[in-house]
């Protein structure tokens, strides 16, 4: 188990759902990844995020899909690239990551509750 937070901790992270707008491969990176294009909405916009997701996704199937992100993050360094948003999922049994994304129609840029 984690330390526990409190919740203004959690309410601190900004979660929120984006549309990948164009998911190209990323052969500069250490570990398989794609380039991803997020449209997180009017109020944060378009974000540019890694993502190893290579095992489970081919870019095709990623253009149109709602993700979850995290887009308060400060952007950080991936060898050449910048990321701005953190695009979240779970590992599998064997190290490969499912993305997370909501089941029923929601807003762009809505905020997780």
């Amino acid at each position: 188990m984690t330390d526990e937070i409190t919740f203004d901790e959690f309410l601190a992270v900004d979660i929120r759902v984006g549309r990948v707008l164009e998911a190209r491969e990323f052969p500069e990176a250490r570990n398989p990844a794609y380039k991803l294009k997020v449209d997180f909405g009017d109020e944060i916009g378009i974000k540019k995020t890694s993502a190893q997701i290579t095992d489970l996704y081919k870019t095709d199937d990623l253009v149109g899909r709602l993700v979850v992100g995290v887009v308060n993050f400060p952007p950080r360094q991936i060898g050449p690239f910048m990321s701005e948003v953190l695009v979240l999922g779970f590992s599998d049994s064997d190290g490969h990551i499912s993305l997370i994304s909501p089941d029923h129609g929601v807003p762009v840029g809505g905020r997780l509750q």
